[in-house]
């Protein structure tokens, strides 16, 4: 790769990465064929973009950005692949998945909404982390609830007065 590529190569992954909130590093190394393509597949229906990236690269690119990704930098050790998502644990669902099959992917590290999390450990707390539509599902349930008791204690009192003078 000449000097110009790499330039051209950062300048990518340096504007990829100011555009989003949720970036995870993963090591996909060891997979067969078979099983990268059924990674790849997954996270493309999840609308989640999967690239496998020199380490070098992104860390200039990291570092060229204007998020701010602490010690991050730190895990790009190995093979590094990265993927860029909307949803905060959509990713961390994916790798879970398919950790039932075997031991990759790896979680290296996670950057969500300026937040830094590094460490495979932290894969089921990542996973738990819930979706802004999730979130917003259950202030509007919870804004419902009061609203559905008081309706149902008018119809209920309603149809007691009813039969009471029936």
């Amino acid at each position: 790769m000449t000097r110009e590529e790499k330039s051209i190569a950062i300048e990518d992954l340096t504007a990829q990465l100011a555009d989003v909130n949720v970036v995870y590093l993963a090591d996909i190394s060891g997979l067969d064929a078979g099983t990268t393509s059924d990674l790849r597949r997954a996270c493309f229906k999840a609308g989640i973009k999967l690239e496998v990236v020199k380490n070098t690269l992104l860390e200039k690119a990291m570092e060229s950005s204007s998020n701010d990704f602490g010690d991050l930098a730190s895990t790009l050790k190995g093979n590094t692949s990265i993927m860029i998502a909307e949803t905060a644990n959509g990713p961390a669902k994916i790798i879970k998945e398919f950790r039932k099959k075997g031991q990759k992917p790896v979680l290296k590290g996670a950057y969500i909404n300026e937040e830094i999390y590094i460490g495979d450990e932290l894969l089921d707390s990542l996973v738990a982390i819930k979706s802004r539509e999730e979130v917003i599902g259950e202030i509007i349930g919870l804004l419902q609830s009061p609203a559905k008791r008081v309706l149902s204690a008018l119809l209920n009192n309603a149809e007691t007065k009813g039969e009471a003078a029936e």
